[in-house]
């Protein structure tokens, strides 16, 4: 209607905000639940990396430096990676394949470096080394011991951007999948190795649009 008034533009993040500013009142709060991400309010995504410490990984490669080939998903083994965070200090690791959005779950008691970075290595060594080849990662440092499992596994690591999720976007998708079944504000402890294996199974057994409707199990079997 004022296509060609200026004055009359809003942004789509003004319209998403004056919705989410009314919800309260406009819609009951048991029904956020029924939302995807279980959020009664949207996420401001200028806060997702907390602090500047993040960016402050020695030797840190950026996304930049990554292969041709994990930019244009030709092969497997160009992973994505991430936490999941739940009650009372919880949390999880998250692994991606970008060509077959092939998932891997990895149990975790803490999320400092030491014990991070040797349940990756572990999780790595339970994997065909074909589907093992980089991995990408936000500036967590949670990751600051990325020299010891590139060392250990060969696996190059490379961090994206601060404050630029979609750079993993793969990931991120994958984990909001992961977020339906295990949903925010829960303990991530209760869960052991086995039940994430059982859960990613779930997950790569699931056919994608993105795939043609295959699942990242069968991706993955023509692939290799």
């Amino acid at each position: 209607m004022h296509a060609g008034n200026p004055l009359m533009r809003i942004s789509h993040e003004s319209i998403y905000r004056a919705i989410c500013t009314t919800r309260w009142k406009l819609i009951p709060r048991e029904l956020c639940t029924k939302l995807r991400t279980h959020r009664p309010i949207r996420k401001n995504k200028r806060n997702t990396v907390k602090g500047q410490w993040r960016s402050q990984i020695t030797g840190a490669r950026p996304i930049e430096e990554r292969p041709d080939t994990a930019n244009a998903r030709t092969e497997l083994g160009h992973l994505e990676g991430d936490l999941i965070v739940g009650a009372r200090n919880s949390q999880i690791a998250t692994l991606v394949d970008r060509k077959s959005r092939y998932l891997t779950m990895v149990a975790l008691p803490s999320r400092h470096t030491t014990t991070v970075i040797p349940a990756l290595q572990q999780a790595f060594s339970r994997m065909d080394a074909r589907l093992r080849s980089t991995l990408t990662w936000d500036r967590g440092m949670e990751l600051a011991g990325h020299r010891l499992l590139t060392e250990a596994t060969g696996v190059d690591v490379y961090f994206a951007a601060p404050r630029s999720p979609w750079q993993r976007g793969t990931n991120e998708n994958t984990n909001k999948l992961i977020r339906q079944c295990l949903p925010i504000g829960i303990d991530l402890s209760l869960y052991s190795q086995a039940d994430l294996d059982a859960l990613a199974a779930r997950l790569n057994n699931r056919p994608r649009k993105c795939l043609g409707y295959r699942t990242p199990a069968q991706c993955v079997a023509l692939n290799l």
